[in-house]
C-alpha cells in the first residue's frame, strides 16, 4: 500500500504524522494533500527514512546530487559529500553515479544515510550498454525496466524516469531548433536510442509496467524534464511545453494507480519566465509538486553558478515551486568536490528560504524574527543560536574580535544599535509629540 493509497483510504501514516509535526500543520491536512497528489512523501517501503514532505504549503525542500563520473570514481569522496550535504541542511540526496560499480555505490550510499535518496535508472542501463557494446543506442528496453526494479528493491525513494520523451516531443525539438541543444543526460540517452532504432520511447510505451514497479515499492516518480533548456535563449520553447503536456497526462495515470509524483522543471531560464513556468506546470499537472533544477538565471557566471541558482531558487520558491535541486560552484566545469557540495547546499537553502519568507513571513520566518530580537539586544549567543550555520558565524566574529564585547569590528564604538539602545529607546515618547 503506497502513501497515496493509504491517504485515499483515509489513513494517516506515520510518515504523514512526521511531516505534519515538522511543518507544524494538521496531520489531516497532510493526508488530504497526499491523497490529491499535491504533496509527496518519498519513502520506499524497503528502508527506513526521515519523512520529508514536498508540495503545497510546505517549506521548500532542497536536494543535493552526488555521484561518480567516468573521470573521477571515488566512493569515499561521495560518502563524504553525502555527509557534508546533510550537515549543511539538504533535505534529500540524489545518487547519480555513472562510473565504477554502480550497484555497490548506490547500496553503500543508501546504507549510510537516512535521508530520502533519488536516482536516474536510465543512467545505469546506458552505462551497461556502453560498456558492453560501445554505445547507449543498443540499450535493451527490458533492461530499462529491470534497472528500475533493481533500484526500487534496493530502497531508492524517488526516481527520475524519462517517460515523457516521445516522437512528437522530438519533432517539436527538431522543428524549432536550439542554441544549447539537449542537455539532459537521460534525455540524450533516450533520444539517441529512439532516433537510431526508429522506435517510440520504451518507457513511454511501457509506462504501465513502470507504474507496476514503483507502486509495489512505493517509489515516488520524479517525472524527468528531458527537454529542459541548457541556455536562456532556449527556455520555454515548444519542445519543453510539448513534454509538459505529456507529463501532465502521465501524472494523471500515476494518480489513478495511487503512485506519488513530482514533476521536474527547467534548468536555464530567465527570471521573468519563472512565474510563468510554474503557473503552466501547476495547471498542466494538476498541482503536482514542482521540482526545479537550479535554476540558472544567467549563462555567463561559471564558477559562481551556486549564486546564480540561489537567485533563481528564491524566485522559484516565491512563485510556488516545492523542491529545488542545488547547483554548486563546479556546475558546467567539473565533478563537484566536498566543499563545492557544501557551498551549493548553503546557497540553495538561502534562496529557498528567502522565497518562502515572501509567501508567509510569520510562518516560515520564525527564526528571522528571533534573530531581529537578538540583534537589537546585541545578544551574540542568541544570534548564533538562530543562524542557519552557527559555527560559521561564530568563526568569522572570533577571527576579528571587537574591543567591546557587545559590538563587532564593522562599526566598533559607533555601533548604530548600541547608540539607539542608549539614547533613542530611553527617550520619553511624549517628547516627540511636542
Amino acid at each position: 500500500m503506497t502513501q497515496m493509497l493509504e491517504a485515499m483510504k483515509g489513513n494517516i501514516t506515520d510518515a504523514m504524522k512526521a511531516v505534519a509535526a515538522d511543518e507544524k500543520l494538521d496531520p489531516e491536512y497532510i493526508r488530504k494533500m497526499v491523497a490529491k497528489g499535491y504533496i509527496a512523501i518519498p519513502d520506499n517501503n524497503q528502508r527506513e527514512t526521515v519523512a520529508v514532505g514536498i508540495g503545497e504549503n510546505l517549506r521548500t525542500k532542497v536536494n543535493a546530487t552526488i555521484g561518480t563520473s567516468t573521470d573521477i570514481n571515488d566512493l569515499d569522496m561521495e560518502l563524504e559529500k553525502a555527509k557534508i550535504a546533510e550537515e549543511a541542511g539538504a533535505d534529500t540526496l540524489m545518487e547519480l553515479s555513472i562510473g565504477g560499480d554502480l550497484d555497490n555505490i548506490r547500496r553503500t550510499v543508501l546504507k549510510n544515510t537516512d535521508k530520502p535518496v533519488g536516482s536516474v535508472p536510465i543512467y545505469q542501463t546506458a552505462v551497461e550498454a556502453i560498456e558492453k557494446d560501445g554505445s547507449a543506442i543498443t540499450m535493451d528496453p527490458d533492461d530499462m525496466l529491470k534497472n528500475i526494479e533493481k533500484q526500487a528493491k534496493d530502497g531508492i525513494d524517488f526516481m527520475a524516469i524519462h517517460c515523457s520523451v516521445n516522437r512528437e516531443t522530438l519533432k517539436r525539438l527538431k522543428r524549432q531548433g536550439r542554441k544549447g541543444g539537449l542537455v539532459s543526460r537521460g534525455g540524450s540517452f533516450i533520444s539517441s536510442w529512439m532516433v537510431h532504432n526508429d522506435c517510440e520511447n520504451p518507457l513511454y510505451e511501457n509506462y504501465d509496467q513502470v507504474l507496476d514497479i514503483v507502486e509495489e515499492y512505493d517509489v515516488c516518480l520524479s517525472m524527468a524534464n528531458a527537454m529542459r533548456a541548457g541556455a536562456l535563449t532556449d527556455s520555454t520553447d515548444r519542445a519543453q511545453i510539448q513534454e509538459l503536456i505529456v507529463l501532465g497526462e502521465l501524472v494523471d495515470r500515476a494518480r489513478e494507480r495511487g503512485v506519488q509524483t513530482i514533476v521536474e522543471g527547467p534548468g536555464h531560464i530567465p527570471i521573468n519566465e519563472i512565474e510563468t513556468n510554474i503557473n503552466i506546470q501547476k495547471k498542466m499537472c494538476r498541482n503536482a509538486p514542482f521540482y526545479m533544477l537550479g535554476p540558472i538565471v544567467t549563462d555567463i557566471a561559471p564558477a559562481y553558478d551556486h549564486i546564480v541558482s540561489a537567485i533563481g531558487a528564491a524566485q522559484c520558491a516565491r512563485y510556488g515551486a516545492n523542491f529545488i535541486c542545488y547547483v554548486t560552484p563546479a556546475e558546467h566545469l567539473a565533478l563537484p568536490g566536498p566543499e563545492d557540495v557544501r557551498e551549493g547546499v548553503i546557497a540553495t537553502r538561502i534562496g529557498a528560504h528567502a522565497g518562502d519568507l515572501a509567501i508567509d513571513l510569520e510562518r516560515f520566518g520564525e527564526e528571522d524574527i528571533l534573530m531581529a530580537d537578538a540583534r537589537k539586544e546585541l545578544n551574540w549567543e542568541e544570534q548564533y543560536k538562530h543562524a542557519l550555520w552557527p559555527e560559521d558565524a561564530r568563526a568569522i566574529r572570533d577571527k576579528r574580535p571587537p574591543e567591546a564585547d557587545d559590538t563587532c569590528t564593522m562599526c566598533g564604538n559607533y555601533c548604530a544599535i548600541k547608540i539607539v539602545n542608549q539614547w533613542l529607546d530611553k527617550a520619553d515618547k511624549d517628547a516627540f509629540d511636542n
